[in-house]
């Protein structure tokens, strides 16, 4: 069975945030995840991550001003400097709570932006933020996300990513497949993973529509479990999902899977 990891900014909002910890453990994860730890101290979430014998799966990039919209700065050409002390910044967090794994959310592209001059600065901060951490032995992902959502998201598509991973050019550069950005954008999700498994590194997981928990809507998650499994994915699944109602009623569907 896949290993699942609780997205803790979505998952236990019942709660403060540094109880969310037990309250994974509780539920039977084994692994969390969560948008960003740089609001909190380091050593208390490492912690909480050792007194509940917990992973620490997953983090992003710092992604510019969260509360005012933004959605990661690295494909803008004034925020490289910027972009780039924050690479320093995760790996200082990333190393503190042992995590293997950061995310870079690539960015809002501006209305009257140049799309060449955009793409130049992302590959260029992808180089440099995939060769720093390969010196670390932190992986580097990138995020297709859809545009619904998220409307003018640069970086929108599975293959659109591929792409990307070509002209960077690096062997420390992959995909965070999430299969709920991925349903709106372009479906086909079990062909796509099988196609592109060596290239993703994590997988999320949400329903559509909503992106409520699996059982929710379209997504036929109890075939994907299997197909993810067939096919050799051996990473984690951070369920990064709304719960319709309360966590603990959400899971449900993950309840089943242990049974």
């Amino acid at each position: 069975m896949p290993k699942f990891a609780a997205n803790l900014t979505m998952l236990f909002n019942e709660m403060p945030f540094v109880d969310r910890f037990a309250a994974a453990k509780a539920a039977g994860f084994s692994g969390v995840e969560y948008l960003f730890p740089y609001d909190f101290d380091k050593a208390l979430l490492r912690e909480q991550l050792e007194a509940h014998g917990l992973t620490q799966v997953l983090h992003n990039l710092p992604a510019g001003n969260w509360a005012g919209g933004e959605r990661g700065i690295a494909i803008l050409p004034d925020r490289t400097a910027e972009f780039r002390d924050g690479v320093f910044r995760a790996i200082d967090h990333a190393k503190a709570l042992d995590c293997d794994q950061l995310n870079c959310l690539v960015g809002i592209a501006p209305a009257d932006a140049d799309p060449r001059e955009l793409n130049e600065t992302l590959v260029g901060n992808l180089r440099f933020a995939a060769s720093t951490l390969a010196r670390e032995h932190i992986k580097l992902l990138v995020e297709p996300i859809n545009t619904l959502d998220i409307p003018g998201f640069y970086l929108n598509g599975t293959e659109q990513a591929v792409r990307l991973i070509s002209e960077v050019r690096s062997n420390n550069l992959y995909i965070q497949y999430d299969i709920y950005h991925m349903q709106i954008m372009e479906g086909d999700l079990a062909r796509t993973m099988q196609e592109y498994l060596p290239q993703i590194a994590h997988v999320q997981l949400a329903d559509n529509p909503g992106r409520h928990e699996p059982g929710t809507g379209e997504i036929n998650y109890p075939f994907l479990f299997r197909h993810l499994e067939a096919i050799g994915y051996r990473g984690w699944i951070g369920c990064e999902y709304k719960p319709r109602a309360s966590t603990s009623d959400s899971l449900s569907w993950y309840a089943a899977l242990e049974a």
